[in-house]
């Protein structure tokens, strides 16, 4: 079976600024494809990435917020995400929601299943940076534009 060259070139594009600027229309996009998929398929997915919804609690409002996210395989049951929020400045929403759970839900392929909600820090966080950089290169240059903020990484792990 011919492999799937779309991952290829979803991390070449990554790496440029462009992209970046694109992120909104990319976001509405990824939620229609979500909405009319039922949250079996995003833009990731098209492009042989992977990605999932997260769904997890508001952290003042304690309502459920779902955001469709890349994220980096990090073994069988566990996934990292990285709150690049696209190289802008802010830390994005649903970074400081995860922050503050023990516990989210993901959606990933039409199943659903509940995960532990780690933040990681220090070495933990160097080596997890080191692996997402390696899966994902368009992370340093959302690093750099971020004028050097140090992205929030999650591990969560399925129960």
């Amino acid at each position: 079976m011919p492999r799937n060259p779309l991952p290829a070139v979803g991390r070449a594009l990554a790496r440029r600024p462009l992209v970046m600027r694109a992120a909104p229309a990319i976001a509405r996009l990824e939620s229609l494809i979500r909405r009319l998929t039922k949250g079996r398929h995003g833009v990731l997915d098209i492009a042989g990435l992977p990605s999932i919804e997260l769904t997890v609690a508001g952290r003042k409002t304690g309502v459920p917020r779902t955001v469709s996210l890349l994220y980096v395989p990090d073994g069988a049951d566990t996934y990292l995400l990285v709150g690049s929020n696209w190289g802008r400045p802010e830390h994005p929403a649903w970074s400081a929601n995860l922050a503050a759970a023990e516990f989210a839900e993901l959606h990933s392929g039409g199943e659903r299943f509940k995960v532990r909600v780690r933040r990681l820090t220090g070495e933990e966080r160097a080596a997890a940076w080191q692996r997402a950089v390696d899966y994902w290169p368009g992370y340093l240059m959302e690093a750099r534009l971020s004028r050097g903020r140090e992205f929030r990484l999650f591990e969560l792990t399925r129960i």
